[in-house]
C-alpha cells in the first residue's frame, strides 16, 4: 500500500480549517465547485469534477481535529482508498497533516495526484488564510 502525504501550516485557527474541509460551503471553495456534503459521520459526499464523479464516505468526525472519508465511488484506483485531515494547533496557526492512503501500488495516476492533491491544499490554505481558494 502507498500513501500521499502533506503537511502544511495555515494561518488560521483548527476551527477554520476544520469548516473548510468538512461542511459543504467550505469543500466547494477550495476543491470542488460542484460538491454536496455533510459533516455527518456516514454520510456520503459528493464531488463532480466534469465527468468524474467522487463519492467519499464521511467515516470520522472529531471537531478541530480530525476529518476522514472513504472512498465508495471513483475512478478504480480510488476506489477503496482513505483521505483523512489531521489538525494541530501551533502557535495560533494550524498544522495539517493530509493522507490520501491505501493505494494499492504506485502508478502514474498516484503521481498525478499527488500533485493535483498539492495544489488542491495550496488553495485550501489560501482559503482558510484570505477568505478566496482556487476550486476546480
Amino acid at each position: 500500500m502507498a500513501d500521499i502525504r502533506h503537511n502544511l501550516v495555515i494561518k488560521a485557527a483548527p476551527g477554520k480549517v476544520y469548516q473548510a474541509v468538512t461542511t459543504q460551503e467550505g469543500l466547494e471553495s477550495w476543491w470542488c465547485k460542484n460538491t454536496t456534503a455533510q459533516p455527518e459521520t456516514g454520510f456520503v459526499n459528493l464531488f463532480i469534477f466534469g465527468q468524474h464523479r467522487n463519492e467519499m464516505k464521511v467515516t470520522e468526525l472529531a471537531p478541530d481535529k480530525r476529518a476522514a472519508w472513504e472512498c465508495v465511488h471513483s475512478i478504480g484506483e480510488w476506489i477503496g482508498t482513505k483521505v483523512s485531515f489531521d489538525l494541530e494547533e501551533k502557535n495560533g496557526n494550524t498544522l495539517l497533516r493530509f493522507t490520501h492512503g491505501g493505494w494499492r501500488e504506485v502508478t502514474d495516476m498516484f503521481a498525478a495526484c499527488s500533485f493535483d492533491w498539492a495544489i488542491f491544499l495550496k488553495s485550501l490554505k489560501s482559503y482558510c488564510e484570505t477568505g478566496t481558494g482556487q476550486p476546480a
